[in-house]
């Protein structure tokens, strides 16, 4: 029976274990190799979904809609604002932020779904 179960783990692989030692030295773990590409995988798909979002935003929105949720959301390169700053810039209520927000979220939402 030990024997049997040192076979089972003899193939186990740890995320920790050493696989090389790097040019300065330093011990590689399989996990730092992972971790990276994990990463580099996440910022291509936010980059992606990025440009599919800013191009839905740009086709599918009028332009009241579009000026909305880029206020809102920062998404022209100043920060978020508030429903209270945005109707003051604009000039409307808070309430009519709302539904246009609301309504420019659904529209989005369907766009990028498809």
């Amino acid at each position: 029976m030990y024997f049997r179960s040192q076979k089972k783990s003899a193939q186990d692989v740890s995320l920790f274990d050493s696989i090389e030692t790097g040019a300065d030295g330093a011990p590689l773990a399989l996990m730092d190799v992972v971790s990276e590409d994990v990463d580099l995988m996440e910022q291509v798909s936010a980059r992606e979904m990025t440009v599919l979002l800013r191009r839905a935003i740009d086709t599918c929105l009028t332009d009241q809609e579009r000026q909305v949720i880029l206020l809102r959301y920062g998404l022209d390169g100043s920060p978020a604002k508030r429903q209270r700053e945005v109707a003051e810039i604009l000039g409307i209520s808070r309430s009519y932020i709302s539904r246009i927000e609301k309504r420019a979220l659904g529209k989005l939402k369907n766009m990028l779904e498809e």
